[in-house]
């Protein structure tokens, strides 16, 4: 019986020895459990981490002042997700405030239409205390 000539899944060298063999040498098998390992995690995370850095440069662009307002539409077309932040801040007036690291976006319907009211984070919310 001819054995079917096999190759490392890492480096691709071919295998010597067992049958059943996969990986050329121990560095070989971490690598590539390593390299599937973050294939598999990386994913969800280079996700999140692409709509957070997409967020947060819209807020910027269109917050120049520290405060602005701006339909929703307006950034959703150009790829904001409200869904997408860091943390958030509640006001006096029960107003919660979404925020992607120091800009900040409050949702509002004025004449019938869906609005941010963009602010960036103030030293004045840190020492205030979310219920």
């Amino acid at each position: 019986m001819r054995r079917k000539q096999k190759y490392c899944l890492a480096c691709e060298q071919e295998l010597q020895g067992r049958s059943d063999k996969k990986f050329c040498d121990p560095y070989c098998k971490s690598a590539w459990h390593y390299r599937k390992m973050q294939e598999d995690n990386y994913s969800f995370y280079a996700r999140v981490d692409k709509q957070l850095k997409t967020n947060r440069r819209l807020l910027k662009t269109y917050n120049k002042a520290g405060k602005a307002t701006v339909r929703a539409n307006t950034l959703i077309q150009q790829g904001f997700n409200p869904d997408f932040f860091t943390h958030y801040w509640k006001n006096k007036n029960a107003d919660v405030y979404l925020f992607v690291y120091e800009f900040g976006f409050l949702t509002r319907i004025e004449n019938g239409r869906k609005k941010y009211v963009l602010v960036t984070w103030q030293a004045y919310m840190e020492r205030s205390k979310n219920p």
